[in-house]
């Protein structure tokens, strides 16, 4: 395994060539460009790649990737973190449909409890984009789009730790009108969250239980087009101390096209809303709701530029009740903003300039901005250096949290976290099938919120952090063998303490082989390797673990898939005090009817 892992490749096996190395993505700078034009380091996932790679969740998935630390504190749908470029969970933009989903209080998004059967595509931006998304896009975005199914399909599975579930999509339409729905479900028995060395280890099995529902819709009214989205996930989660209930809703609804000959535009209107309550020794609930507005304009200049004008608004809201003690507080913020960008090509050199101004009700104003310069000496290699800043608002919890006696303490005169990253980075497809990519950062980040004041537990601005690394991937899909993977460095201190930031790797890599056969089917291995990280308690060891996929076409319309976690039943910790899978299956029948 070890010789494939340095050969890497972070899109998974066996997906189309074209789709996989000429995919078009939106999030870097809100306006399609193919991957191979981007300023950015950009990862797209499309359908295809989802349903080849077999992951059992989208959490599994995203470690797969360059850049991305997932810190999971047991089996399917614990508590799980994900880090973009050592940055902190907070520092992430994660939008569903283009809408903002991170909690108002914790101001992180649970991955574990969205499946991938309602995933269509995802989009990982790695780099600072506040200049474009505003507060929290310190170390990227993670864009999830949900199904729009074209077709009617059932997926049936069963595997390892009692798990069981079902999903079925289903949708019709034409060009101009269309309405889709996506629904499941999934139970597992599952295995003990923590083990001997936690405070809280309890032998039994902590069980999950996920439930789903998508809806989407389109029309056409004109030159104009009107779409909503709305997603819905209900999810039980039992832990060593007792079980938290997750409801997570977020809707969409956007109206856009062509205002003239050389000017479109998006209206998007917004809602996601998460309710966590948690019963336990120190039970407690969070109610989380934002609202938003955007207009976008897009309006062509010369022959290759593009101007982008839009202006946001957005209101917050974050409700906080812990049982145990009574203590609640109830906030809301609101914020309004403006941002300009603006890309262009000439001959052989591309620029990207972006500016954005914020302005909160409660912390004021905050300024951005972003620049990026490329150049293709040939039509198969692109170099480009890129600058951006970055802030994120302090979230509720920060802010307000009352002081329990346990844990931490907000402060409400905590300042924005603010910060500024360098990059360089180089694309090459050498031939058909084939792209490399390479990518070297410089980010600092500075009024980092710790809960650290002196002789108290309250938030205070105290910490500046650096995160220095570089990342390098590799692709080839061809008709029937398939490889590659993705290697990362990563130093990523405190340097307040001279630490190491928790839960990151300093070495990971990443590696995929896949054949497919005459008749169907197709194998595939794939790898990953992780080195030692600090923890709170201990530092996990480095580890390596294999997995084993085979997906086999019963007739023009039933697959077959299986999949093997953890080859050699491997011991391995991710997150100090938890346990994590041993050797374990999954198989699943899959149903597709005809477009």
């Amino acid at each position: 395994m070890c010789a494939a892992i340095l050969v890497s490749l972070s899109s998974p096996a066996l997906a189309d060539p074209a789709r996989t190395l000429d995919a078009v993505q939106v999030t870097a700078s809100r306006v399609e460009r193919p991957v191979g034009e981007t300023l950015a380091s950009v990862t797209v996932l499309t359908r295809e790649d989802i349903e080849a790679s077999q992951a059992p969740d989208l959490i599994d998935l995203l470690a797969r990737q360059a850049g991305v630390d997932v810190a999971r504190t047991g089996g399917p749908g614990s508590a799980s973190t994900v880090f973009l470029r050592g940055g902190n969970a907070p520092h992430t933009l994660v939008l569903v449909d283009g809408v903002r989903v991170s909690s108002t209080g914790q101001g992180v998004f649970d991955f574990a409890h969205l499946p991938l059967e309602q995933i269509e595509r995802i989009e990982i931006v790695r780099g600072p984009r506040a200049a474009i998304w505003g507060s929290d896009a310190i170390a990227g975005v993670i864009h999830v789009f949900t199904r729009d199914p074209s077709q009617a399909s059932v997926r049936v599975l069963g595997g390892s730790y009692g798990r069981v579930g079902a999903s079925a999509a289903g949708g019709f339409g034409d060009g101009d009108h269309g309405l889709g729905v996506t629904a499941g479900w999934q139970r597992l028995r599952g295995f003990s969250a923590t083990n001997a060395s936690s405070w809280a280890f309890d032998p039994d099995d902590d069980g999950y239980r996920n439930r789903n529902l998508s809806l989407r819709g389109r029309t056409a009214l004109g030159n104009q087009r009107l779409a909503f989205q709305a997603l819905a996930t209900d999810a039980d989660v039992e832990f060593d101390q007792g079980d938290t209930r997750a409801r997570n809703r977020s809707a969409g609804l956007t109206l856009g096209g062509a205002l003239g000959a050389r000017w479109t535009h998006q209206l998007g209107l917004g809602h996601a809303r998460e309710d966590l309550d948690t019963v336990s020794g120190f039970s407690n609930s969070f109610r989380s709701r934002r609202t938003s507005l955007d207009w976008v304009n897009t309006l062509a200049v010369g022959e290759a530029g593009k101007l982008n004008l839009g202006v946001n608004w957005q209101d917050e809201e974050g409700v906080s009740a812990n049982v145990f003690d009574g203590q609640t507080f109830s906030r809301n913020r609101s914020s309004r903003a403006a941002f300009a960008g603006y890309g262009t090509r000439f001959g052989r050199q591309l620029l990207d300039a972006s500016v954005r101004h914020d302005h909160s009700n409660q912390f004021g104003g905050a300024g951005t901005a972003s620049l990026a310069w490329g150049w293709a000496p040939s039509d198969a290699v692109l170099l480009r250096l890129g600058w951006g800043e970055g802030f994120r608002a302090p979230n509720f919890n920060e802010l307000y949290y009352p002081d329990t006696g346990f844990g931490f303490a907000g402060n409400p005169d905590l300042r924005p976290e603010r910060s500024e990253t360098w990059e360089a980075g180089l694309a090459w497809t050498p031939a058909a099938g084939h792209r490399l990519d390479l990518s070297a950062y410089r980010g600092r980040v500075r009024d980092l919120v710790a809960f650290a004041a002196p002789g108290t537990n309250n938030a205070i601005n105290i910490n500046r952090a650096r995160m220095d690394g570089a990342e390098l991937e590799y692709r080839f899909s061809g008709a029937a063998w398939n490889w590659g993977g993705n290697l990362a460095w990563l130093d990523a201190e405190d340097e307040a303490t001279g630490l190491a930031l928790l839960r990151r790797a300093r070495h990971k890599a990443h590696a995929d082989l896949g054949y497919r056969f005459g008749n169907g089917l197709a194998v595939s291995i794939d790898g990953d390797y992780v080195s030692s990280r600090r923890d709170v308690g201990g530092n996990p060891g480095a580890y390596a673990i294999a997995h084993l996929r085979l997906a086999w076409p019963l007739g023009e319309a039933w697959r077959l898939e299986a999949r093997v976690e953890n080859l050699t039943d491997r011991d391995y910790t991710v997150v100090q005090g938890f346990n994590t899978p041993g050797r374990s299956g999954l198989l699943s029948v899959v149903w597709n009817g005809k477009p």
